[in-house]
């Protein structure tokens, strides 16, 4: 997630900027979508900063806000927290509660967050009839952050059952420790771990690196600058990571559901498409499905996801994301893992943090100011 330097470092200590976006579509995109969906918000509650969502037990939405609290969305807005970290973290930097996730069954739920010393930490905690079980909390993962920005933060259960974490680089600016093209730290990547399968948990056997000397076997893919926040198409399994950028280029990558991973996304050598400070492309290089340049007031991209509700057939298969700065929501239309167009939806919802999706495939635009507003047909 990445601070708005033409503001400030930290934008106070009540908000924070998101780094990201996630860009893709899917490769069976329905002939209908070949169209610019009519969409409009819609505010259903407003938030303290909130940061993540997830859909949760009796197919409700759960919202993290950065400070520490969980909150469930219901009909007459967010409730009472249901859990809360705030003496546990910080909101310093890019650092707080900065992403959630529940398996595939509800039965355990996921917190990433930065603790009062910076670390990145992923903790899980049983879920017995829609509540979390305090008691049963543990340490799944740690990793230390040596600045207080690019840590990442999202966390997903992907369509394997595993638990897909993103790392940014460790922060500063243009990788000075080298982490993103180094196999031998965390960051900077994306990690794939079975937290079940192990104490505090397995790497799975079949992820890309297990066997490599050196490297770390919790790597999926790697060459990440800050992958604030990325998602699985619900339609097709494809991957998508909106990566953001360092001075000049945001980017979204992906990977299909066939991939074994693997992938290096190129950073600290290059930015985009395009080599970072003399960088030299990496042999293997997978380069971005979209990038953007900053020049219409853009800077951090905010991922989001595939479009997988009925409310707005015309919408259905395109990936839908926007950017902190400029705040008007896109779309991507893919076909075979390519771009073939990119819509603007016609709607601005300010300064866009994160997105959010629900059981039923609609979805949620977060902003820092706090309101949470579902993306309706218009």
């Amino acid at each position: 997630m990445k601070v708005r330097i033409r503001i400030s470092a930290i934008i106070g200590t009540i908000c924070l900027v998101a780094s990201l976006a996630l860009t893709t579509a899917s490769a069976d995109e329905p002939a209908a979508a070949r169209q610019t969906a009519q969409v409009t918000l819609k505010q259903v509650a407003t938030a303290k900063n909130p940061t993540a969502g997830a859909a949760g037990p009796g197919g409700k939405l759960w919202v993290a806000e950065r400070a520490g609290t969980v909150r469930v969305l219901g009909d007459k807005g967010l409730g009472k927290p249901v859990l809360d970290i705030s003496t546990e973290t910080t909101t310093d930097g890019e650092r707080g509660l900065l992403g959630i996730a529940f398996d595939r069954k509800y039965a355990h739920f996921y917190i990433s967050f930065t603790n009062l010393e910076g670390t990145s930490t992923v903790d899980e905690f049983a879920v017995r009839k829609g509540k979390i079980q305090p008691h049963t909390r543990r340490t799944v993962l740690t990793q230390t952050q040596p600045y207080a920005n690019h840590n990442g933060g999202d966390i997903k259960i992907g369509p394997d059952g595993y638990l897909y974490i993103a790392l940014g680089d460790g922060g500063s600016g243009g990788d000075p420790h080298g982490n993103g093209q180094n196999l031998g730290t965390l960051l900077g990547k994306l990690l794939r771990i079975d937290p079940r399968g192990g104490k505090p948990y397995a790497i799975p056997a079949d992820n890309p690196f297990v066997n490599t000397p050196g490297a770390k076997g919790e790597i999926w893919s790697y060459g990440l600058r800050n992958p604030w926040r990325f998602s699985f198409d619900a339609g097709t399994g494809d991957l998508l990571i909106g990566d953001v950028g360092q001075n000049d280029w945001e980017e979204i990558d992906w990977a299909p559901a066939s991939s074994k991973g693997g992938e290096n996304y190129g950073w600290g050598q290059m930015e985009g498409t395009h080599p970072f400070r003399g960088g030299t492309e990496p042999a293997k290089h997978v380069p971005p499905v979209h990038e953007y340049d900053r020049s219409n007031f853009g800077c951090s991209v905010t991922g989001g996801y595939v479009y997988r509700g009925k409310a707005i057939p015309a919408l259905r298969g395109q990936y839908v994301f926007s950017d902190y700065c400029d705040g008007t929501i896109r779309s991507l239309q893919m076909r075979n893992g390519k771009v073939t167009a990119v819509n603007d939806l016609g709607v601005n919802g300010g300064e866009i943090i994160s997105f959010a999706q629900d059981r039923n495939g609609e979805l949620y635009v977060f902003t820092i100011g706090g309101s949470l507003s579902r993306i309706d047909p218009a």
